[in-house]
């Protein structure tokens, strides 16, 4: 008997310790708290798709030749905008033949150049000066090669005023009739690529232009997409015998899914989708097939970043299936009632407060809240006493965890 009374007594005053530690516990520090501020939740999956654009692919008849790029890469053309052209058989003779009467002609001009210079010859020499300056101030390859051809026509421009200005058959005037048959010859040689649309050159092209259309995608299938045998983030080389024309209004990926998300997606439904670069376009999904193995073929439409994937025809990308911004709170904060009500407790001056919330979306962590309106309140059937007396959350505030 007494060994009981003292493993009774040894059991009380266990459980009194334990008692005792939870209460001091709970004094010092009855709950954790958290200070509210502004963030978001959203659902996303990592993808992979094919870029399919409005694109119209460029090519002649020479294109062994060898083209000369008229419009450069990422340039807008309207259309009709001569794009390129390919060198004639007998190009490299004729530039041989321009380049020396470019020399004899300027040595023309500064042996009978009277002393006193036309207006429009100064206006020239000075608009030279000034494509040299620029030149010297610039290492963009692109700037270079445009005011190189920018001297190369004032030097032209001036050898034809000295010649207006030099004596009916001078050395000069007979000099520039022979460059500008040169000039004829190699132009008429040379055959000249336009487009046929408006849009924004490029030279980078791998084949699938004329394939990957986007004005039906009924012929997209995973087992087709798979055969193209493309490497994820790849880009595509550049060509010298052929161009391109890309619409820069709209763009699409087609991306074979396999998730419940993209199964349950729908024609006309909204996403964001992230790039490499990291930069978040709104896009719609306008198509959707189910393949055999039930993943579902997907393509979004989208506005933006089209030049900025120019160069790419598969990439990986992020599906934002959705995203909301507000107050984010913890979700062990949140007490619902019995009628639904969501409620977290405000510290204020010591005491707590009953907050009313409204959660716009939920994760397994956070929730994304606002306050209701009175409109809204009253609607869900509180008195105007109530909605008066009613609390509302606010940034920085103080919340207790549960």
């Amino acid at each position: 008997m007494e060994k009981l009374k003292f493993l009774v007594l040894i059991i009380v005053i266990a459980v009194a310790v334990v008692f005792i530690t939870n209460i001091t516990k709970l004094l010092k520090k009855p709950t954790d708290t958290f200070v509210v501020e502004k963030g978001s939740i959203s659902y996303e999956e990592a993808a992979t798709g094919y870029v399919i654009r409005d694109e119209y692919l460029l090519q002649g008849e020479n294109s062994k030749n060898g083209m000369v790029q008229i419009k450069y890469e990422d340039e807008k053309v309207s259309k009709g905008d001569t794009v390129f052209r390919y060198y004639s058989d007998n190009e490299d003779s004729l530039i041989k033949q321009i380049s020396k009467l470019d020399e004899e002609i300027n040595k023309a001009i500064e042996e009978n150049e009277s002393s006193v210079k036309p207006s429009d010859m100064i206006s020239i020499e000075e608009q030279i000066e000034d494509a040299l300056d620029a030149m010297y101030n610039t290492n963009e390859l692109r700037k270079l090669e445009e005011y190189t051809k920018k001297i190369e026509g004032y030097i032209t421009k001036k050898a034809q005023i000295a010649g207006e200005h030099s004596p009916t058959g001078s050395l000069v005037k007979t000099l520039i009739q022979k460059r500008s048959a040169l000039e004829a010859q190699l132009n008429s040689n040379a055959e000249t690529i336009v487009s046929p649309e408006s849009g924004i050159v490029s030279y980078r092209v791998d084949g699938l232009e004329e394939i990957l259309k986007c004005n039906d995608f009924s012929y997209l299938n995973k087992s087709t997409l798979e055969s193209y045998d493309l490497k994820t983030g790849s880009t595509v080389p550049q060509s010298n015998e052929k161009g391109k024309v890309v619409n820069n209004f709209v763009c699409y990926i087609a991306s074979c899914m396999d998730t419940e998300k993209a199964d349950g997606a729908k024609v006309g439904d909204k996403v964001v989708l992230r790039l490499s670069n990291s930069k978040e376009i709104s896009a719609e999904i306008i198509y959707i097939t189910e393949e055999d193995d039930g993943s579902k073929i997907l393509v979004f439409k989208f506005k933006d970043q089209i030049k900025e994937l120019i160069e790419y025809r598969k990439i990986s990308f992020d599906v934002i299936w959705w995203k909301y911004s507000g107050f984010k709170i913890s979700n062990s904060a949140i007490i619902t009632d019995e009628n639904d009500f969501a409620y977290i407790n405000k510290k204020s001056a010591g005491y707590s407060e009953k907050v009313l919330v409204k959660v716009l979306r939920q994760n397994e962590t956070y929730s994304i809240v606002t306050n209701y309106t009175d409109e809204e309140l009253a609607e869900l059937g509180f008195t105007e006493k109530e909605i008066k007396d009613m609390v509302d959350l606010k940034l920085h505030d103080e919340i207790m965890l549960h």
